[in-house]
């Protein structure tokens, strides 16, 4: 953050003039600033933070010969443009903007983290040079299908959450992938993932999932988040036996089984389900490393010693819902 601090001084943003309508006061001139109005001072800055500042147009780079990271949030950009001479660029973030299509970064080869969320493209295309990128975000924006990926093998980390995608697809090839976030889409069916044995997180929250499926091959996943489904049972996870949170609250579950293998289960989310039986609490005695469950809004959570008998029931507990667990 402090880095970030620092190139306040690497660039002057224009003195706001105001008229004698009451503006003088609001300072608002009712003109947006654009990347025009802005005088870089120090050329030799590797971080150029213009966040928050109504920029209208990229343009006026070509003097930052040693730039690494630029930050363009929340800002008014329509078109990525105007950075060809930027090829020592490493992180370039455009979050927040109004950006309809992913184009002109053929030149940034350096490029190792681009994050375009909450914008408004709608195909996943013009990232063909990018083979140093580690990780993508494009989240919230209109993207149908997954798609142009496949040259991407350094990719760690994948953000395409509150999208329209149906089908997790043409990921096969990114073997190098640990984190990979589909939450709020339209996905019904777990596929495509048996390449990712490198995964260690994965989301598909908010979906339209009725099974849990098409894990076996994710041997090193320590993060699942399932919630927000249609799912009826917890199964099928034979294979994850790295698992250290699983989260699958707001679904259909009625009952807690198939994760006594689970040794290193630590987070168990169930809360906003249908379980009704205090027998499946005895279940969990063999997940002696588990620290937090979620339970409220079942059926058992209405018992008026619920939380009683749970911390009979596992001792070693340190958090029940969002309380801690205080013991004298």
């Amino acid at each position: 953050m402090s880095e970030l601090m620092d190139t306040v001084d690497d660039v002057a943003m224009p003195a706001v003039d105001s008229d004698a309508d009451g503006d003088k006061e609001s300072g608002n001139t009712g003109q947006d600033v654009t990347i025009n109005d802005i005088v870089v001072i120090d050329p030799e800055t590797s971080v150029l933070d213009l966040n928050h500042g109504r920029i209208g147009q990229i343009a006026n780079l070509e003097p930052l010969v040693n730039i690494e990271q630029l930050f363009l949030r929340w800002n008014l950009i329509k078109k990525i443009e105007n950075l060809d001479t930027l090829t020592t660029l490493k992180e370039l973030e455009l979050y927040d903007n109004q950006i309809t299509k992913i184009e002109n970064l053929s030149p940034l080869v350096n490029l190792e983290i681009l994050d375009i969320s909450f914008n408004r493209v709608r195909e996943i295309e013009g990232l063909e040079n990018l083979h140093n990128l580690k990780k993508l975000f494009l989240s919230s924006n209109r993207i149908t299908t997954i798609k142009n990926l496949d040259h991407l093998t350094n990719l760690t980390l994948l953000e395409l959450g509150d999208n329209k995608i149906k089908e997790i697809q043409n990921i096969e090839n990114l073997s190098n992938l640990e984190y990979l976030y589909l939450g709020n889409n339209k996905i019904s069916q777990v596929s495509g993932l048996s390449t990712l044995r490198n995964l260690l997180c994965l989301s598909l929250q908010s979906n339209r999932l009725k099974e849990i499926e098409g894990l076996d091959e994710l041997v090193n996943l320590e993060e699942l988040y399932l919630s927000e489904n249609m799912i009826t049972k917890i199964e099928n996870l034979n294979n994850n036996i790295k698992l250290q949170t699983l989260d699958i609250a707001q679904n259909k579950i009625q009952l807690i089984e198939n994760v006594a293998h689970l040794e290193d289960l630590q987070e168990l989310w169930l809360n906003d389900n249908q379980i009704s039986d205090w027998n499946c609490i005895d279940k969990l005695t063999v997940n002696k490393k588990l620290a937090t469950i979620y339970l409220e809004r079942n059926p058992l959570a209405n018992d008026p010693a619920y939380r009683r008998k749970i911390m009979l029931a596992l001792p070693w507990l340190t958090q029940i819902d969002a309380t801690l667990c205080h013991r004298t």
